[in-house]
């Protein structure tokens, strides 16, 4: 009989069910819970083994024994010193770096950036500044000079540390595990970005891809790397730092040396062998190496007088004389330039929201004409004196396209397609009196080589996007 809506009486079946399933169901719950935590322990248990079973096993010979490795010298307190030097020069060289990249205005598009996909990783809160105008020369300068000067304080470095990198068992805990793997990512890091870089001084492109993106996202896992191995040894740098005085280091001889206290880390050889040279002498040949490389590689970015001892700086070191004498990065004909792009038939068009204006070289000749002196800077770290550039004002071009306030402007070269053929440039690289689509230079016409018959030259710009060889201008808002 149907009860009319009324609850079912106390005890009857039909309210039990939902609590017999809800028991049933805590009770599966608690039977996944237990073989969880039965798998957890077992899996804990068997990890334990293993790593016991790993410490039981010899290491393998060679340079995984312990008493490999005999330098008397090698210690915490000389690592440290190498590492101090590091911990200031490696972020210097990683904020150039970062403003090498910003300086190409990346978020102006894929012209400007060889860097797809770059996530959060491309964050730049700046449009690049023209002012000081050598403000590229010198950031760059700086990057690459210091790059090139630290080589021997990173294989030092490196020197210093590698009986970590053969230790054995590989990993005894959680914490060293993190340890090693940031040390593995560190050395692979700095090894890849010094290597690439200076590959990239030399003009010598032997890498898999665009040395621009390796080198990005090289230089973020090296920084990270950088930043976790930093944490967790720069308590034990300063400790090590402050357990010898640097100047009796550089008054101990030979017959003197002794080795450091065993440490811990097993920096210091368990069987020492006899010094045959002191601190002193590691510190001097490190110091002498970097100097070395400071005065043959200077020049290039500082000029004057070192740009004769710039040994390291292969780009057109001689460029012969004239007004048209000073370095450039690749020739017209390496490009593929040739006389037919730039001869009588060659126009420069302006694009803008009106009808295209399409000049000759005397038409732009006869317009009036502005100078301003600036270097050019390259990504490779060398750069030119200032050179005295004659031509138009990209501002007055923008004016002439009917957009006097342009944000930007497209740029492109007649030389084939390919990176950098084109490029766009900011509004505030427009409207600084000091931009130009230069004809001349030093009060002659551009050489070919030089960008003829008219080229864009910009304070502060990298010298790639100093576009050469130009015969399109677009101009928008």
């Amino acid at each position: 009989m149907d009860s009319g809506g009324r609850p079912p009486a106390p005890g009857s079946d039909g309210p039990q069910r939902p609590s017999s399933e809800k028991g049933h169901a805590q009770g599966r719950l608690e039977r996944v819970r237990a073989a969880a935590a039965a798998l957890a322990t077992k899996g804990t248990a068997g990890i334990r083994a293993l790593v016991r079973r790993v410490e039981q096993t010899p290491p393998p010979p060679g340079p995984f024994r312990p008493g490999f490795w005999r330098s008397p010298i090698r210690g915490p307190w000389l690592t440290s010193v190498f590492g101090l030097v590091l911990l200031v020069g490696i972020p210097i060289l990683f904020v150039t770096g970062a403003l090498s990249y910003a300086a190409y205005n990346p978020g102006l598009g894929t012209l400007n950036d060889q860097t797809p996909d770059k996530g959060l990783l491309g964050f730049y809160l700046f449009d690049w500044p023209t002012h000081p105008y050598w403000l590229y020369r010198l950031t760059q300068g700086v990057h690459v000079t210091l790059g090139v000067v630290l080589v021997p304080v990173v294989l030092a470095k490196l020197w210093s540390v590698i009986p970590k990198l053969f230790e054995w068992p590989p990993a005894r805990s959680a914490a060293q595990a993190l340890e090693r793997l940031s040390l593995l990512a560190l050395v692979g890091g700095v090894v890849f970005e010094f290597v690439t870089g200076i590959l990239n001084i030399q003009l010598y492109y032997v890498f898999p891809g665009s040395f621009y993106t390796l080198h990005f996202y090289g230089a973020w896992v090296f920084i990270a790397a950088f930043v976790v191995h930093a944490s967790l040894k720069l308590r034990r740098m300063t400790r090590a730092l402050r357990s010898r005085n640097l100047l009796t280091e550089m008054r101990t001889g030979l017959d003197d040396t002794q080795p450091e206290p065993p440490d811990p880390d097993g920096l210091v050889a368990l069987g020492p062998a006899a010094p045959t040279t002191t601190r002193r002498g590691a510190l001097a040949m490190v110091g002498g190496g970097s100097l070395l490389l400071l005065v043959v590689t200077a020049g290039q970015s500082i000029g004057g007088r070192l740009r004769g001892t710039a040994l390291l700086a292969p780009h057109n070191r001689d460029p012969g004389s004239g007004p048209n004498g000073f370095q450039i990065n690749k020739t017209a004909a390496a490009v593929g330039i040739n006389p037919a792009h730039v001869g009588p038939d060659w126009r420069l068009e302006i694009h803008g929201p009106g009808p295209m204006l399409v000049l000759t070289r005397a038409q732009l000749l006869a317009m009036p004409q502005h100078a301003a002196a600036l270097p050019i800077a390259c990504v490779e770290g060398w750069s030119t004196p200032d050179q005295r550039w004659n031509g138009l004002r990209l501002a007055d071009l923008a004016a002439l396209a009917g957009i006097p306030d342009a944000g930007s402007v497209l740029v492109e070269s007649v030389q084939p397609p390919g990176p950098y053929s084109s490029v766009v440039l900011r509004g505030n690289q427009i409207h600084d009196p000091r931009s130009l689509l230069a004809l001349r230079v030093n009060g002659a016409d551009l050489s070919l080589d030089h960008g003829y018959p008219a080229r864009v030259i910009v304070p502060a710009n990298p010298g790639v996007n100093n576009t050469k060889w130009v015969h399109r201008l677009t101009f928008r808002t």
